[in-house]
């Protein structure tokens, strides 16, 4: 409860994208490979920022 007004930091905002542009690519994949790789791509940009935040962190 005294968390539910917390701010989400950019990293878990930026995780939580992540998984679901993977979902959604998992979910394209049974019908249209095209689209899923351009889902799988952008699920791979925000990684790289995923990634470069982390670093900044250590």
């Amino acid at each position: 409860m005294f968390g539910l007004f917390k701010k989400k930091s950019k990293l878990e905002v930026l995780q939580k994208q992540y998984k679901k542009l993977q979902q959604e690519a998992y979910e394209l994949s049974k019908s249209s490979r095209i689209k899923s790789d351009q889902k799988y791509a952008e699920a791979q940009e925000v990684l790289a920022q995923i990634e470069v935040l982390e670093k900044q962190r250590k």
